[in-house]
């Protein structure tokens, strides 16, 4: 079992090192932001034109917000002194994690970052280095500073700043653990002035931990602080000025005695203190944060299993109640930056951390709970903290923050109409790939079997190393044993999962099965018993026959072949859904706006009306899948004239679905570029897509779709996911030619959603 988790740290290693050394290097980069294709455009963005903006700041500094990306701009720095679990590792060696801090800040709240690193460890010359720099930056974002340094630093740089700027190791697990133990003490029906509390850890972020509960209403005296040498009492000696607000005269000096009658235990130190017998040495509901990472204070599993009425949060995102400081810091600078705030005062932080409690005590979109593969999340010991994924955060969070700082007087810049503001967060957040995320953090809920044709692949290698290690999927690898191992060992893949190898001996019983199997599904379409035997040794048929008889879950194939040839096998093997007549297929397109869908782009040529029916229902049911709902366009070359043949055929269409479907949202005939724009809808009042642009796209022809997506792909202008098939009893999906690792990642992903979804249906 060692050799095997060896391996797999081994292979996380270089996978890791792989991830930052690919081109381009780094995480985030720096993109133009305004035309820039013309003389005249270069001339406007520096010499002269430049100049013009320049004045009016010199004139008006505020204008600066105007003229400026400050704005939308935050610098992450840090002096390396306290890098995630590493300690002192020095500035150079802490890029890597602010980089990665910086991709957090884009892809949850489109906020623009520069990472810097300082060489200084004398907090007064850091201090002047960040103040030197501060005019560039809308906030800033102090992380990874080793304590005492760290109080001392943010306490000067916010007095001497007037921008939002806050170190997110102190109060980001501050804020949204206090939401946390909003909600656990309703659970527990206990209040907050009257508990007991031991909090194991001394460090920043367990100091404003501490702080913060004390500002909610926890009594000062009711709290026990421990460090490494035991509980922070009047006997204590050389303590920090920080560790002096939080002496409690007792004698209990051990951390097994501090807990003994306890109503909370907050950890923020190491893995394993806590024992069972200190737990069961606790009050009734016992509200237990134990946020050490990668192993908590006391295992989850150990804690339910020694008391029932544990109330549990951890640092981990395998486990319910994950105190993750992506729910709030990207939410907090985003509300901050909106309202151009003058800093981060206790205020926003609390609205931040009401925001986030009162967030876990609503409704949870079915988006959330797809993404999470549970059949419901609501309110109560196993979800009192929002999920990470959960899209609200970014209106709740920003805006609660962005209020707290007009009522407290600390805004540059207030917001009249905060239901529009709510709408162009949300515009903001379809520049991701967060769909992916959800998806990927639903399949890892629930994995299912994989198995992958072409084995021999280094793309498709890899990305089963990636399903396995993620543990989105069980894959497995079908081809050549000899040959995958070899080219397993040429690339360095080291993979402790099945190979199966149609031709081996001990596929031998399975061959028999599957032969009876395919000879009686083909014997009345030319296929002899003699056939059916030499057939069962080809993989484009043992991997069907394998999804047939239930030994795997979910099949992907093609990559090196034709499309076409690769899935004539499985349609001879694998029935089509109840009610379908023709089964089609659709590719996710995810650009730097929302996720949009096209049909069919690979299986009917020329379908009649009825078949672009068809396939817009099945597209609609795909769509539905992914918690989107779905607009659907019918497309065609004119808007709603049905002159030609082509447009006559989807006029046809839409006229039966109108009939057919009325609560279906979908029209045409209509041009895609009218399709996707508010305004060009606003020419067609009639239409059932309304002003809202589609979000699916049905073509009348394969040709269209086929090279529409194929332009896309080749332009590298989106992530193109897919072909997905639509219409089959079962998972199968085929490869593009030459597909990417991610494009085999997130194909087998769907497939493990697609398992999921009929294995709940049954």
């Amino acid at each position: 079992m060692s050799s095997n988790n060896n391996r797999d740290e081994k292979n996380f290693s270089q996978a890791a090192l792989d991830y930052h050394k690919a081109e381009p290097k780094g995480k985030i980069e720096v993109i133009p932001s305004k035309p820039h294709s013309s003389q005249r455009d270069l001339s406007l963005a520096y010499s002269p034109g430049v100049a013009v903006p320049c004045m009016e700041i010199h004139d008006k500094p505020e204008t600066v917000y105007d003229y400026t990306g400050k704005g939308n701009l935050v610098a992450v720095i840090s002096n390396g002194t306290a890098v995630l679990g590493l300690g002192d590792i020095g500035a150079e060696a802490s890029k890597p994690v602010m980089e990665g801090k910086g991709l957090l800040f884009k892809i949850f709240a489109d906020i623009n970052v520069f990472d810097i690193e300082i060489d200084e460890k004398d907090p007064d010359k850091f201090i002047e280095i960040v103040k030197g720099i501060a005019p560039t930056f809308g906030g800033i974002n102090l992380e990874d500073i080793k304590a005492p340094e760290a109080f001392y630093i943010e306490q000067r740089l916010k007095e001497e700043l007037n921008i939002p700027l806050m170190h997110d190791d102190q109060h980001g697990t501050a804020i949204i653990s206090a939401a946390a133990l909003i909600n656990s003490l309703q659970i527990a029906n206990k209040d907050i002035d009257k508990v007991k509390m031991v909090v194991n850890g001394a460090g920043a972020a367990a100091i404003a931990c501490t702080k913060l509960y004390i500002s909610l209403g926890l009594k000062k005296e009711n709290v026990l602080m421990c460090d490494s040498k035991g509980v922070i009492n009047h006997k204590r000696e050389n303590l920090t000025p920080e560790k002096l607000d939080f002496i409690a005269h007792t004698d209990i000096e051990t951390l097994e005695d501090a807990v003994k009658g306890s109503d909370v235990f907050v950890g923020l130190s190491k893995g394993n203190v806590m024992t069972p017998e200190m737990l069961l040495s606790m009050n009734e509901n016992p509200i237990v944060f134990a946020l050490a990472n990668p192993d908590p204070e006391i295992a989850y599993d150990l804690a339910l299993s020694t008391r029932k009425d544990v109330i549990m949060a951890t640092g981990r995102s395998d486990f319910p109640n994950q105190v993750n400081n992506v729910l709030g810091f990207p939410y907090i600078f985003r509300g901050a930056l909106d309202v151009q705030a003058t800093g981060i005062n206790e205020e926003m932080k609390l609205a931040a951390v009401h925001a986030i409690a009162d967030l876990a005590k609503e409704p949870v979109p079915e988006a959330v709970i797809l993404a999470y593969n549970v059949q419901n999340l609501q309110f109560g010991r196993e979800y009192f903290i929002p999920k990470p994924f959960d899209n609200r955060l970014i209106t709740k969070v920003s805006s609660a923050v962005a209020k707290a700082a007009i009522e407290s007087g600390v805004a540059r810049k207030t917001i009249s109409d905060f239901e529009e503001y709510e709408h162009q967060l949300l515009d903001r957040m379809g520049r991701d790939e967060r769909l992916v995320r959800m998806m990927q953090s639903r399949a890892k809920s629930n994995p299912k079997r994989i198995t992958l044709g072409n084995a021999e692949e280094y793309n498709v290698l890899k990305a089963a190393q990636i399903l396995y290690e993620e543990g989105i999927a069980y894959p497995s690898l079908l081809g050549d044993k000899k040959y995958i191992k070899e080219q397993m060992e040429r690339y360095g893949i080291n993979l402790d999962i099945p190979i199966i190898d149609p031709s081996d001996d001990d596929q031998k019983e399975n061959r028999k099965k599957y032969r009876e199997t395919l000879w009686k599904l083909r014997q009345r379409k030319g296929m002899n018993e003699y056939k059916a035997k030499r057939y069962v040794r080809q993989r484009d048929y043992f991997g069907p026959l394998m999804l047939k008889h239930g030994d795997t879950d979910g099949l992907i194939v093609g990559f090196s072949k034709n499309y076409t040839s690769v899935l004539r096998p499985v349609l001879e093997v694998i029935e089509k859904d109840k009610g379908v007549d023709k089964v089609a297929a659709m590719m996710m397109i995810l650009s730097e706006k929302k996720p949009i869908f096209f049909a069919d782009t690979s299986i009917n040529q020329n379908p009649t009306a009825e078949d672009l029916v068809n396939i817009a229902k099945m597209a609609e049911f795909t769509v539905k899948s992914f918690a989107i709902e779905p607009r659907i366009a019918m497309l065609g070359f004119e808007n709603f004239a049905a002159i030609s043949e082509t447009s006559k055929k989807v006029a046809k269409a839409v006229s039966m679905l109108h009939e057919k479907y009325p609560k279906m949202i979908v029209d045409g005939e209509i041009q895609p570029d009218f399709a996707m724009n508010a305004d060009h809808l606003s020419d067609y009042p009639f239409s059932k897509l309304g002003t809202t642009p589609a979000n699916t796209f049905i073509f009348p022809n394969l040709e269209s779709a086929n090279l529409s997506y194929k332009i896309l792909r080749g332009m590298k202008v989106a992530q193109v996911i897919g072909p997905i098939l639509m219409g089959l009893k079962q998972p199968v999906h085929v490869l593009q030619m030459r597909s990417s690792v991610d494009e085999i990642v997130n194909l087998a992903t769907i497939a493990v959603l697609d398992a999921q979804r009929r294995e709940k249906k049954a």
